[in-house]
């Protein structure tokens, strides 16, 4: 039998069975190596937790990386052997099918947090320590008169046995006495250190207040204080220290003595700059990742009125197609140059380039005034890609679309100027690439409606929020109405009745078009249905309905409109398909294949929008359809009289070209009766308009068939 595939829980187990190999012979502890695996299975489960989390949480990094040190795991090989376990296994074991890069991305910040709570737990342990130490040396001090030699011989143990560097100093500064802890860190000899001065131990950057406190515990208004320091060794590498001093006092409670204690910090602080630079600097191109810039602008943001700054955000043009035909490999070559040419680009004070991920970056400028400095940014980072980038043999062509934001602190957040930043660039994208244009609030206020209705759309069909309202075609020679358009409507709970015109393009971007299309159609011809059947022996009035681009290339519109109409039980005569003319220029024998056989079936096509494409009128023959609905603009000229004598000749030449083809002639747009009876003397089949009707409900166009058929 094939073995059932590891759960979760054994993959769990079975990372935290390395972890424990791997720490277990550097810990100081009774437990056996099983016993101690499950002493850190808890802490593997909430390492799993917090990576597979819909948000990152530090505190449980934190809170795994002080468990360490409870489980005696302080030798400082310990952490660095357990955080390789969790960069090596953590998303291997643990991650099961999520998304890898944010995985691992999580599985750093998660080391990062584990270093800073082992870290602090480990400080709270050795102040503890510092703190005994300290009470001892006081109390020997204390019994002096009563019991010297115990009291020396137990301060000598203490002393000289600590794993801590303890000194003890007058209160003029000079070196007393020191353990061999101390001489260790700082790898000098007894007799060099005697004689020292602590006063001489000063470095660059040591906190401003480190001397004003050394100054009050040496005049005796302070018993002691704690801070981080730095010292110089004497081969010149730098020792980093928690450094605790107290004040000693006499039997009469006078000062006396100094007395510090160091813990050597420094490899621990070594390696959390290693890790806090692997989680603010992207691993590609080395640099400034999101975590960083986005640190960066919060603090330039909020420096003050006075403070200005300019943002250019920039996405490479034509990325992807050099990685779907190159390789990923070349295109991370590709990234790594720019990114080399982009940091060239900002090199002044208050200047800053990031990789947010993928193909974009940013590039930060501040100042007092930065609106010519980031228009000039943004010229060096174009100039600076002009230069084709030599890949594997061959030369390839950079080009970007950057879009700039510039303001004054405070005006916005970091996540509204990054995302106007993105909404310009896209826009510089839209007008044709390698170019970059400003940010304008207008179009980034009409961006974001048009995201809001985007993502809103799905859910929008769901709940029932679209109708349709139609307008009648009427026959110019009698009058009658002989169809009606299905015009559909979104009811949008925030912004009221939207056109078509509002979210259709939105629809056919992502798709959505093609579920859309099919509720219209499906909608329209049960209408039809319940029109035939209200009106009797009356003419049955025809549907039309429109086919979008992404609908015509749809494997499944075909079958899609028999079923309708068999389900609605409606003849194939009752409709009519609107294609715009657009969309059939130099369209293929496979895209006009569907249509063909919906005209074989005796469904109409009608050629929408005719006038506007600029096609070949030749090209007419050869498409299957049966109707051309001539666009508005070339009746515009006939609403008032006498009308346009060019618009004539051109109507009336459309007219007899279509007629020559047995094709029917639809107009739209008629507004006025002047109007009308012209199209009718040209000879125009049918028509639509506001003189006739506007767009509405189902019902009053029942109406108006009704008052034709008893007129």
């Amino acid at each position: 039998m094939m073995a059932a595939p590891d759960g979760p829980e054994d993959r769990l187990r079975r990372f935290a069975t390395i972890w424990s190999r791997a720490v277990f012979p550097v810990t100081s502890t009774s437990l056996t190596r099983p016993e101690f695996e499950e002493q850190l299975l808890p802490s593997a489960r909430r390492l799993r937790e917090a990576l597979l989390a819909r948000a990152f949480d530090a505190d449980t990094g934190r809170a795994v990386g002080a468990a360490l040190v409870e489980a005696h795991c302080t030798d400082p090989e310990a952490l660095s052997r357990a955080l390789d376990c969790v960069d090596a296994y953590l998303v291997l074991y643990c991650g099961e099918d999520g998304p890898q890069e944010e995985l691992r991305t999580r599985a750093s910040r998660l080391q990062h947090a584990m270093a800073a709570g082992y870290a602090q737990a480990l400080r709270e342990r050795t102040l503890a320590e510092q703190e005994a130490i300290a009470q001892a040396a006081l109390r020997a001090q204390g019994v002096v008169a009563q019991a010297l030699h115990a009291s020396e011989a137990r301060f000598r143990t203490v002393f000289e046995g600590a794993a801590i560097g303890i000194g003890m100093a007058d209160l003029d500064g000079n070196v007393l006495q020191v353990n061999g802890a101390l001489l260790r860190m700082f790898g000098i000899s007894e007799q060099t250190m005697h004689g020292r001065n602590v006063r001489e131990w000063t470095h660059p950057e040591d906190a401003p207040q480190t001397w004003k406190l050394y100054d009050e515990l040496v005049r005796g208004e302070r018993e002691h204080y704690h801070l981080e320091k730095a010292f110089y060794r004497p081969d010149g590498t730098v020792l980093w220290t928690n450094l605790t001093v107290s004040l000693l006092r006499d039997a009469d409670g006078e000062p006396q003595y100094q007395l510090a204690l160091m813990e050597d910090t420094t490899e621990r602080r070594l390696l959390n700059l290693r890790l806090r630079y692997e989680a603010t600097h992207d691993a590609l191109t080395g640099l400034p990742n999101r975590t960083l810039f986005f640190e960066r602008l919060e603090k330039v943001l909020g420096a003050g009125e006075k403070q200005g700054f300019g943002l250019c955000y920039l996405d490479l043009d034509g990325f992807k197609t050099i990685n779907d035909s190159l390789g990923h490999a070349a295109g991370d070559q590709l990234l790594v140059e720019v990114a080399d040419r982009l940091q060239s680009c900002a090199t002044a004070p208050g200047e800053m380039v990031a990789r947010l991920g993928g193909d974009e970056f940013v590039a930060l400028t501040t100042g007092t005034e930065t609106r010519d400095e980031v228009d000039e940014l943004a010229t060096r980072i174009q100039n600076a890609l002009v230069a084709p980038v030599r890949i594997d043999g061959r030369e390839l062509t950079v080009r970007g679309s950057i879009g700039i934001v510039e303001g004054r602190a405070g005006e916005h957040n970091a996540a509204e100027v990054l995302r106007s930043a993105d909404i310009t660039m896209y826009r510089a994208k839209s007008a044709g690439g390698n170019r970059f244009e400003l940010a304008d609030p207008e179009a980034d206020a009409r961006a974001i409606t048009r995201h809001g209705l985007t993502t809103a759309l799905p859910a929008a069909l769901e709940r029932g929020e679209f109708f349709i309202e139609y307008q009648p075609l009427v026959h110019l020679g009698d009058g009658s109405v002989r169809g009606a358009e299905a015009l559909v409507r979104w009811l949008h709970p925030q912004h009221g009745v939207l056109g078509p015109d509002r979210f259709i393009p939105l629809a056919e971007h992502t798709g959505l078009i093609v579920p859309l299309g099919r509720w219209v159609l499906e909608q329209s011809v049960r209408q039809a249905r319940a029109w035939r059947e209200r009106g009797g022996d009356t003419d049955p009035v025809r549907i039309n309905v429109n086919l979008s681009p992404c609908q015509l290339t749809h494997p499944g519109l075909v079958q899609d409109t028999v079923d309708i109409l068999e389900r609605a039980g409606v003849e194939p005569q009752a409709l009519c398909l609107e294609v715009t003319e657009s969309a059939l220029i130099g369209a293929d024998d496979d895209l006009l294949k569907p249509l063909r056989r919906l005209a074989e079936m005796g469904i109409d096509i009608a050629l929408d929008d005719f006038g506007t494409g600029y096609s070949n009128l030749a090209n007419l023959r050869r498409l299957p359809v049966s109707v051309l609905k001539l666009d508005r603009s070339f009746t515009q000229g006939m609403q008032q009289f006498p009308a346009d004598p060019v618009d004539l000749k051109i109507v009336e030449g459309i007219v007899s070209l279509a007629h020559s083809l047995d094709l029917a002639v639809t107009v739209e747009g008629v507004e006025t009766g002047a109007q009308a009876e012209q199209l009718r003397i040209l000879g125009c089949d049918t028509a639509q308009g506001w003189y006739y009707a506007r767009p509405g409900p189902p019902e009053r166009l029942h109406e108006l068939a009704l008052a034709d058929a008893t007129g």
